[in-house]
């Protein structure tokens, strides 16, 4: 049965932003008679993904940006829950999968790749870019919505067609690996990023994402015997997937070309690799997105500049960082260190990365207000701080732009850098047999802790046994280096990916809550920064919260009003590590799709 035009979802090809006529190339697109003829045509087409498949610089209270994507995980909290987080994701919530346009639309170009008569080398990148934004588009919706319909050409104006079940996780993540493949083959090799293009080490550090998303998602879900992994996954395939990970990572190492930032300056290199607006000469960045402030500007700055943005760093992650001899810091030391607001942050007692990331007493932010003194838990709107902790990543303290217009920074988009595929590399190989693989592990996260002045890992010294932390049953090498992973990437967004391909939110979400500083029992509790407008403990008209209750000796700054979370966050396990697919989708699938689970 052949129809002309089908609406939004999988019966139109995917394309879930309004109706599409099938037996027509995509809106706006040239025609795909003699399409791509051209070189120059093939780019100024591929020109659309880099907008839409880049992870944008920004700041919000939903977790949509790098600078905010910590929100929607126990990283970082704003002034109210995060929904998915506190389990309060409804069917109603349910998205387009809007990734499957862009689909379409790659796949468009690479069925068309025959009409250009010219090759070579401009060619083949072409080519591998193309591969490499199918891959990730679809590692994208992989991540939220696991069993996918893969499909490498627009449909064919026929209904039945439109009718194609979802494919199982492994097929979808070997689907992405081998267009992956592909993208390195055709990829040119760079040794900068100066082209903010694509090019084979991108799609390398891309592939190890995939592989150990895939492996770490079916070893973890798989280990609990949840409803969230597949069946027919092995053992051996799950060490195939590590492997594909180790090997990927392995061929950026070994070119010798990607190194960490460092001029030598500890206590500040880290810091400036996130507010350069300009990377394409930084060793250590592979891809980004330019902000100038005034073409394309994001509004980091205008939101976090003053040490607020209606959020805040957690107490988890601050106390996630190794004191400065490279020991957990836990117990009476660390108490001891929260007395004074800004001790337990300085570089002198702890991994220098944190007073990089968060506020220390005597910071600039910016260049028309004396230094940071104490958090702004005073502040009106956007200016407030919630947490006790202010985030300092991400802001230009020394921008000579627009300090608060909306949408007027240039603090960098960086979507991949070396640190990242260290990483991967890492936790791969711990993952892997980490006793084996100690040696190895320590030299790949050297170049971490050299920059920021920290000793070499050491799997004894650094392993946290305390019955209080959430991975203290953790192999120690596993354990290691998840947290070198969460300290070295905070507040760029990834911590949530991470929590649920380890299947961790039992450990680190449910019956929890965002914890921040030390209020009462610190100089916090009385500081003449904030007279007597601080309010808490009466029946009404708060504006902070804290632990505990009037009278005890020691009580945490909350950033949320605890009657909304009482018993913690509400993180259902056996629904939310997957989003709900809109019945619709299933309605114009002929019911192929069925709903993720615990969705029913």
């Amino acid at each position: 049965m052949n129809i002309k035009v089908i609406c939004i979802g999988l019966a139109s090809a995917f394309c879930l932003t309004g109706c599409y006529d099938l037996n027509k190339s995509p809106e706006g697109v040239m025609s795909n008679v003699g399409a791509f003829s051209t070189i120059g045509e093939m780019n100024s087409y591929l020109d659309q993904f880099y907008q839409t498949a880049c992870f944008n610089q920004g700041f919000d209270w939903n977790g949509n940006f790098i600078a905010s994507g910590d929100l929607a995980s126990d990283n970082m909290s704003g002034a109210s829950v995060n929904t998915r987080l506190n389990g309060a994701l409804t069917m109603s919530s349910a998205t387009k999968l809007t990734n499957y346009t862009y689909i379409r639309n790659v796949n468009f170009f690479l069925n068309n790749l025959n009409n250009c008569k010219e090759q070579g080398a401009s060619y083949n990148q072409c080519v591998g870019e193309g591969y490499f934004f199918r891959a990730l588009y679809y590692f994208q919706l992989f991540k939220n919505y696991g069993e996918l319909t893969w499909i490498e050409k627009p449909l064919d104006p026929n209904i039945e067609e439109m009718y194609l079940p979802r494919d199982s996780r492994t097929v979808i993540a070997d689907h992405i690996l081998a267009d992956l493949d592909k993208a390195i083959e055709n990829l040119q090799a760079q040794n900068s990023s100066a082209t903010m293009r694509i090019h084979k080490d991108v799609a390398r550090a891309l592939k190890s994402d995939v592989a150990l998303f895939e492996a770490t998602w079916e070893k973890y879900h798989k280990a609990k015997n949840d409803p969230f992994y597949d069946k027919t996954v092995t053992d051996e395939k799950i060490k195939d997937y590590l492997n594909q990970c180790v090997a990927a990572c392995k061929d950026i190492v070994d070119r010798g070309v990607w190194h960490i930032y460092s001029t030598g300056n500890p206590l500040d290199d880290y810091r400036k690799l996130f507010q350069t607006e300009d990377l394409s000469t930084n060793p250590e960045v592979l891809w980004f997105k330019h902000y100038d402030g005034n073409n394309v500007g994001n509004n980091v700055d205008r939101y976090l500049n003053q040490g607020g943005g209606s959020a805040g760093v957690t107490r988890s992650l601050v106390d996630d960082y190794l004191t400065r001899d490279g020991k957990p810091f836990t117990e009476e030391q660390a108490l001891a260190a929260k007395r004074t607001f800004g001790d337990e942050l300085k570089p002198t007692v702890r991994d220098p990365r944190l007073s990089q990331t968060v506020c220390t007493p005597g910071q600039q932010l910016r260049p028309d207000m004396g230094p940071y003194v104490v958090p702004p838990l005073t502040g009106s709107s956007y200016n407030k701080n919630e947490t006790g902790y202010s985030l300092l990543k991400h802001i230009q303290i020394d921008y000579t732009g627009s300090l608060d217009a909306e949408y007027r920074g240039a603090t960098p988009g960086i979507q991949y850098r070396y640190a990242d595929v260290l990483l991967n590399y890492a936790e791969a190989l711990a993952e892997l047999d980490g006793a084996a693989n100690a040696s190895t592990i320590i030299k790949v996260l050297q170049p971490l802790r050299d920059r920021v002045g920290m000793p070499a890992m050491n799997f004894d010294r650094e392993y946290n046994t305390n019955a209080d932390y959430p991975f203290h049953s953790l192999d120690k090498y596993i354990q290691a280096v998840r947290r070198e992973r969460r300290v070295e990437q905070a507040a760029e967004g990834k911590r949530f990916t991470d929590i649920l391909r380890w299947a961790a939110a039992d450990e680190l979400i449910v019956g929890k809550h965002a914890e921040g500083a030390l209020f009462t029992g610190s100089n916090l509790e009385h500081h003449t920064q904030y007279g007597n407008d601080l309010k808490y403990d009466q029946a009404s008209d708060n504006n902070l919260y804290l632990t505990g209750k009037a009278g005890d000796a020691v009580r945490y700054i909350l950033p949320t009003d605890p009657k909304t979370t009482g018993n913690g966050w509400g993180f259902n396990v056996k629904r939310d590590y997957l989003l709900p697919i809109q019945p619709r989708m299933l309605q114009l699938t002929n019911g192929e799709w069925k709903q993720n689970p615990g969705w029913e």
